[in-house]
């Protein structure tokens, strides 16, 4: 499994679902990259505040509010992954719209879930 994902909205408290995401995500050996508001560690996983123009991104994971997101969307757009998703709590049907129009696919769902179940 070598689906590489980008957890935005990465926290370093370990609480946070986007940190248990993280670690599942290194369990099942899914290629993760990470950015939040504050850099450090987890896991092997580097999170980082600046948006950095990741190559090769197959899936965003959103752990940021609808409120948050607008500031992210041409990141995002510009990232071309081939999905984004809407983990509970991130539900955004304007965004899922903006992605549509790109031909980025939106999954309302729950990263941990879907590596729980073999649906990621």
């Amino acid at each position: 499994m070598s689906k590489k994902t980008l957890v935005l909205g990465a926290s370093l408290k370990v609480d946070r679902y986007s940190n248990i995401a993280i670690h599942r995500l290194r369990k099942y050996n899914v290629y993760t990259i990470a950015i939040g508001l504050r850099e450090g560690m987890v896991d092997d996983v580097k999170i980082h505040k600046d948006l950095v123009p990741f190559q090769g991104v197959d899936t965003v994971t959103l752990y940021l509010g609808p409120e948050r997101q607008p500031e992210y969307f041409d990141y995002i757009i510009s990232l071309k992954p081939k999905r984004v998703i809407f983990n509970p709590g991130t539900e955004n049907p304007e965004f899922y719209k903006l992605l549509a129009e790109h031909k980025i696919m939106s999954e309302v769902a729950c990263t941990l879930v879907l590596l729980g179940t073999g649906q990621y």
